[in-house]
């Protein structure tokens, strides 16, 4: 799973000019599932999007995860990070997993990261998608559950 993770002051989701998942303070995740992701990925990828620490403590250092400052997480799924763009002008999606599976483990994170006890709002899976949000930092991270420490 790849997972791009922003922190933000706000964020929302419209779908089809309707307002559908609004976050306050905490993190924006847009998330792409990978052929050959299975439930560790989502397990991982729900404990690392809650723990980062990567909020402000009261020296301003970044010391603090979502669940430390009560934030909440919105999850979006975008498989387009699994797009591959070495080759030619056109992105190859190849290595995207199947709508079915991927739509399991997108919500597997879900479900992860509301039993951990955190806040989360969520998009529509595999619909057209107007994302809001305002970067907070801006601190944005990149997770790639494959390169994680075993």
């Amino acid at each position: 799973m790849i997972a791009v993770w922003q922190r933000v002051s706000s964020a929302s989701v419209e779908v089809e000019d309707k307002e559908i998942a609004r976050i306050g303070a905490g993190a924006l995740v847009l998330l792409g599932v990978e052929t050959g992701d299975s439930d560790l990925d989502a397990a991982y990828m729900a404990r690392k999007c809650l723990e980062l620490r990567a909020f402000d403590d009261d020296q301003g250092r970044l010391n603090l995860s979502l669940l430390d400052t009560d934030g909440e997480l919105l999850l979006v799924s975008q498989f387009t990070l699994c797009a591959d763009c070495r080759k030619g002008r056109r992105p190859s999606f190849a290595t995207a997993a199947d709508p079915d599976t991927a739509r399991r483990l997108y919500e597997e994170v879900a479900h992860r990261a509301r039993t951990m006890g955190a806040k989360v709002q969520t998009g529509i899976f595999q619909a057209h998608m107007k994302i809001h949000l305002v970067n907070d930092g801006p601190v944005t991270l990149l997770i790639d559950s494959r390169k994680r420490s075993r």
